[in-house]
This record gives C-alpha cells, sequence and structure tokens, in this order.
C-alpha cells in the first residue's frame, strides 16, 4: 500500500535530496546477521539472543504468517509488553509485506475493539495475561463483532485452545518450505507504508498514521548525534509503543549493530537494577520514568556508572530537573521533538552546549523545515511563539482512511506543513524550544496559562516525583488551574505547601493553581508515554459537580 500523502514530486525531490532511498532497518537486521552472526542483539527477563537468531526468528515468523494466509498489506495488531517477541515483530511483518499497528496495554475493550474493527485487523499478538488483566478474556468478548479477526497468536508458553502458538512457529524451520530469498519478494518496498502509527491524541479513540520506512531514517542520524556505536548496550525502559520507546532498538541499535536490553514492565528500582546488571550505557524514558529512578529511596544502591546517555522525550524535561539527572546519575542528557504525524522534527547532539541540551529540543533534523505561526496561521515574528509546523521527509504518509483529516493536518495539500498543535519559541542559534501544547492551555479570566511552565517548575519539588496541570470548570473565571500530582512514596503534599513553593519562584499570581489532587497514577494515552490530561480534567470536573461546586 503506498501513502495517501507521497507525491510523485515529493518521491523525486527527497530522492534528488538524498533523504529518501538506499538501506532500510531491515537491510541492517540482515547485514548483522552475517557481519556479527554470533554478537548478542537483544535481551530481555526470558530471552538472550544473538544477531543470527534474531534474523532467524523474524524469518520464521514472517513465513509462518504468509503460510497461515496472511496477504500484502494486510493488518494485524500487536498487543505486547515490552518482551523480545513486541520488538521483533516491528522487523518481522514487514519482511512479509504484513502491516502491523502497535497496541498500548492499556488498551481496554472498548478501545481494542474499535482499533480492530477500523484496521480491519486479520490476526493479534498478544499474552493472555498481564500486571492482573485478563487479555484472553477481552478478546473472547468482542471477537463475535470482528469479522475480520482470524486469528489470535499468543506469545509466550500459555496458549489457550483455539489460539496460535508464536512461540512454535518461530522454532519450526518453514525456510525449509519456501525458496532462498522469499521474503526479498515479500518485504515492503521503500515507498510502502509498512506499520500503523497509533495513538488517541486528546481526543478519545485511536488514530493511526501511515508510517514508511523514510521515519526509520531518523536512526542514522540519531546514532551519529548522540554518539552511539556497535559497543553500546542500549535500554528500552519506556515502552516500545511510543516513538520514544522504539527510537533507539528499532532505529539505531540495529544500524550500528549494538544490543538491546527490554524492561518488560516500567517501576523506578527495576530500571535501576537492569542498568546496574547489562552494564546499560543508553538509555531512554520520559521524565516521569526518570524522576522515579533518580528519587526512589534505593537510588544509592545501584551503581548507574555505565550509563553516558539518557534520551528522555515525550513531555517537556524542565532544565533544573535534567541538571540534576546528569549530576547525580552521570549520564549526558539527549533529546528530540515530534509528532506521530510530523515525526522527527528536531533534536539535541551529545556535544552540545549544556544550555541546549537541557533546555531546547535541539535544531530540526537535517531535511526538515520547521517555522512558527499564530492562531490566524501568520508567520510570527522572529523571537516570537507560535504554534510548530513542519514539512520535511520523514513526516508520516497520511492518517489512514481519513484523507479529509490528512489534508486538513497538512493544510489543505498533500506537500503542505503538518501542524504539531505544539507552543514554542526558535532561538537565535536555531534550537526549539516547547512551551506547551495549543490544546492544553488555560484561560482563567481571559488570562492565558501554559500548563508546561507550571509544570516545570512544579516538578522540581522535592516531594512530587510526576505533575499534570489541567482546566477545571469554573462559574466566575470559566476555567482555572488544578494541579494534579503524584507524590514520593511515603511522602504528602498539602495544597500550601504547593502554592507557597511556587510564589518562591516568582511565578504571577493568576498562573497559580487553585486546587490540588494527589494520584497514585495517572491515565496514559495510547503511546503509554504522555498523560492523559483529558481523563484527568474530566474527574477533577467530576469531583467539582459532586461537591456542588459548579
Amino acid at each position: 500500500m503506498k501513502a495517501f500523502r507521497y507525491t510523485q514530486e515529493m518521491e523525486a525531490r527527497y530522492t534528488q535530496q538524498g533523504w529518501w532511498g538506499g538501506a532500510t532497518f531491515l537491510d541492517y537486521l540482515d547485514r548483522n546477521a552475517r557481519q556479527i552472526p554470533h554478537k548478542e542483539a537483544l535481551t530481555d527477563s526470558k530471552n538472550r539472543m544473538t544477531f543470527a537468531q534474531v534474523k532467524q526468528w523474524c524469518d520464521r515468523v514472517a513465513l509462518g504468517l504468509l503460510k497461515l494466509g496472511l496477504q500484502k498489506d494486510d493488518v494485524v495488531m500487536v498487543l505486547l509488553p515490552n518482551i523480545a517477541e513486541a520488538l521483533l515483530l516491528r522487523f518481522a511483518l514487514p519482511k512479509a509485506g504484513i502491516i502491523g499497528t502497535v497496541g498500548p496495554m492499556t488498551l481496554r475493550q472498548r478501545e481494542c475493539e474499535y482499533a480492530l474493527e477500523y484496521v480491519e485487523a486479520k490476526a493479534i499478538f498478544m499474552v493472555p495475561q498481564f500486571h492482573n488483566f485478563d487479555y484472553w478474556d477481552m478478546i473472547q468478548k468482542i471477537r463475535p463483532n470482528l469479522p475480520h479477526l482470524k486469528h489470535i497468536i499468543i506469545a509466550g508458553d500459555q496458549v489457550p485452545p483455539g489460539a496460535i502458538s508464536l512461540k512454535e512457529m518461530a522454532q519450526s524451520p518453514l525456510e525449509e518450505e519456501y525458496p532462498p530469498g522469499h521474503l526479498e519478494k515479500t518485504s515492503m518496498g521503500l515507498h510502502d507504508v509498512i506499520a500503523l502509527g497509533m495513538t488517541t491524541g486528546s481526543t478519545g479513540m485511536p488514530k493511526f498514521a501511515e508510517m514508511t520506512h523514510w521515519q526509520t531514517w531518523s536512526g542514522p542520524i540519531r546514532a551519529k548525534a548522540w554518539n552511539i556505536t556497535e559497543k553500546d548496550v542500549c535500554a528500552a525502559i519506556a515502552s516500545l509503543v511510543g516513538g520514544l520507546g522504539h527510537t533507539i532498538p528499532l532505529f539505531i541499535a540495529p544500524y550500528v549493530g549494538a544490543r538491546v536490553v527490554l524492561l518488560e514492565r516500567f517501576d523506578g528500582e527495576g530500571a535501576l537494577r537492569i542498568i546496574e546488571k547489562e552494564r546499560v550505557t543508553v538509555a531512554s524514558g520520559v521524565p516521569a520514568q526518570l524522576a522515579l529512578m533518580l528519587r526512589h529511596p534505593n537510588f544509592a544502591r545501584y551503581d548507574v556508572s555505565s550509563l553516558r546517555v539518557f534520551f528522555c522525550a515525550g513531555a517537556v524535561l524542565p532544565a533544573d530537573f535534567a541538571k540534576e539527572v546528569e549530576e547525580k546519575m552521570g549520564c549526558r542528557i539527549v533529546t528530540a521533538f515530534g509528532v506521530l504525524e510530523g515525526c522527527p522534527i528536531s533534536l539535541t547532539h551529545y556535544d552540545d552546549p549544556v544550555d541546549v541540551r537541557r533546555a531546547s529540543v535541539g535544531r530540526p533534523f537535517p531535511g526538515n523545515e520547521v517555522k512558527l505561526v499564530d492562531e490566524e496561521g501568520r508567520a510570527v515574528p522572529e523571537g516570537g511563539a507560535g504554534e510548530f509546523l513542519v514539512r520535511g521527509p520523514y513526516t508520516a504518509g497520511g492518517l489512514y482512511k481519513d484523507p479529509e483529516g490528512t489534508l486538513k493536518m497538512w493544510g489543505g495539500q498533500k506537500d503542505g506543513w503538518c501542524a504539531t498543535g505544539d507552543l514554542g519559541k526558535i532561538d537565535a542559534a536555531g534550537n526549539l524550544h516547547i512551551v506547551g501544547r495549543r490544546k492544553d492551555i488555560i484561560i482563567r479570566g481571559g488570562q492565558n496559562i501554559a500548563p508546561a511552565e507550571v509544570e516545570a517548575l512544579l516538578v522540581a519539588h522535592p516531594k512530587i516525583v510526576n505533575v499534570a496541570i489541567v482546566p477545571m470548570p469554573d462559574p466566575v473565571m470559566g476555567e482555572k488551574a488544578c494541579a494534579c500530582v503524584i507524590t514520593k512514596p511515603g511522602l504528602d503534599l498539602t495544597f500550601e505547601e504547593m502554592v507557597s513553593f511556587l510564589k518562591e519562584k516568582g511565578i504571577a499570581p493568576y498562573k497559580l493553581p487553585e486546587r490540588l489532587e494527589l494520584f497514585d497514577q495517572f491515565p496514559m494515552l495510547a503511546d503509554a508515554q504522555k498523560i492523559s490530561k483529558r481523563e484527568l480534567a474530566a474527574h477533577v470536573a467530576e469531583k467539582l459537580k459532586a461537591e456542588g461546586k459548579i
């Protein structure tokens, strides 16, 4: 399937400029199996696999799916935690010419049924149970409503009756049943849609972006910018579902031939433990995960001296917190800015000045064009703030089965500018600075409050692990700010403590949150890396109604 948005003119332009064409991440995997077959490539809680074993697994599963009757451009869903199979399928599926969409483990019946029906998934890869939830039972309940769903393929040893064992498929010598080079004929071409990126954004049900090989081409650029080589051990602490989680394991590690380590389910001490045990040198995670690691009461017990790079993205990382991370963990923070549809937009470099690495999201990726516009779509004067728009070779091929939504997001043209929804500035050196999301802005009596600004201050509070500022309805002001906070285990935070802390920072009075809500955990969006502020705001509104305040 060809991407909806890519035109012949775009293909010619980006190919001529050198951004499109050449080897892909699938080619890097096959190359590594030839050149360094016995080097360890992938580690999770149950597996240690060499590059030769990784290739054999991917090839056999690709052939196994073809033997099941799946055909080119069929869509399947992957609903797996951070286990080896979740990463390996990202290679196996495009080798078979099959389009995969990866869902977070937070999906439940309503969202899962919608997603499977929307993409007309022919198969789903899953585990029967995970973290006290019965996924098998969920699928059985919705399966009668999914006429396209033909196969349920189970990872692991516990395979319910009627399901297919992924392990047995990978252990079957199917290469003996097909002629040499068969997968070269089925593998996705350079201009094919190879996956559907899933996100709910802030609107509710999932939407899907058409991903191609060109999004993976950011890997070599990032590897060079972050000084990642074949000697590195790269840990995916964040979920493989989102761009942050899969960028290094999928795009960078295969390119340089580095080893990947997967953390199956995140907790702060578990992440510290795996860094020490596997001598991890490069890790990736969201700011909240970094906070849970750094502020864990047992932090000092673990040796994290091997760590030299931490790729942190998915939310604004306050500069003061980045400084604290670098000083206490002995590594350098690098970051990047991107959205599902706009894909990689900018990145910092390992050798950037400290203020650039800690306080910005870096310069645009080579080939990208970035500009700022105001609410009317007009260019913002130099030094001003506005919404980031991007155009370049890495942007997605469009929204799957939604040509109208695609054109709207790209300004009415297939080759238009992608609206990111992110607000920010561009400094004199060309570095991008994020100040918040357009949809997140809280309007209190006509004055705008940017949640990211208040969050960046509050996350530095010694009792706070994570914070989200959301709007709450008010009969006089229209909206006010509410602080949703997760504190360190065993610690409490009062409203007065919070306000006093912010006043000490010199914040304008109208920006002060006027309510505090404490949480054990936050609801997350489909990428499992961003907080669902919509759900938090709805929760706060319900409490206000129950209290008779609105």
